[in-house]
C-alpha cells in the first residue's frame, strides 16, 4: 500500500514536460493511451454518431469550464502550458470557463485536458 502511496504522490508531481513524456512511453511501449483511457472512464461509452463526429474534426478548443479546488495548481499548469505570464494565467483561469488553447490537435488537446483533469480541473474539448 505504501508503494502504491508513493507512486501516486510521484505521479502528483510530474511536470508538464514529463507527464507528456510518460504519455508517449505508455503509448508507444505498451500501446496505452491515456488521454483516450481518461476519456473513456470519465465519459463513459459514447454514442455512435459522437464517435464519428470526433474523428473527423482535426481542432480542438480546449475549454477550462472550472478550476476545481487547487486553483494554484491550474494557474501554474495554465501558464506552463500556454506560454502566458503569470498575471494572464490567473486571469484565464478566474474568467472560466474560458479556451485554455484553441485550434489544436486532438492530440494534443488530450494531453492538455488530461493534464488540467490530473491537477483538478474539469476540462471541456470542443
Amino acid at each position: 500500500m505504501a508503494d502504491i502511496k508513493k507512486l501516486a504522490e510521484e505521479l502528483v508531481n510530474l511536470t508538464v514536460k514529463e507527464v507528456n513524456e510518460l504519455a508517449d512511453t505508455l503509448k508507444e511501449e505498451y500501446g496505452i493511451e491515456p488521454a483516450a483511457a481518461a476519456v473513456a472512464v470519465a465519459g463513459g461509452a459514447a454514442a455512435g454518431g459522437e464517435e464519428s463526429a470526433t474523428a473527423e474534426q482535426t481542432e480542438f478548443d480546449v475549454i477550462l469550464k472550472s478550476p476545481g479546488g487547487s486553483k494554484l495548481a491550474i494557474v501554474k499548469l495554465v501558464k506552463e502550458v500556454t506560454g502566458v505570464g503569470l498575471k494572464e494565467a490567473k486571469e484565464l483561469v478566474d474568467k472560466a470557463p474560458a479556451p485554455i488553447k484553441e485550434k489544436v490537435s486532438k492530440e494534443e488537446a488530450e494531453s492538455l485536458k488530461s493534464q488540467l483533469e490530473e491537477a483538478g480541473a474539469e476540462v471541456e474539448l470542443k
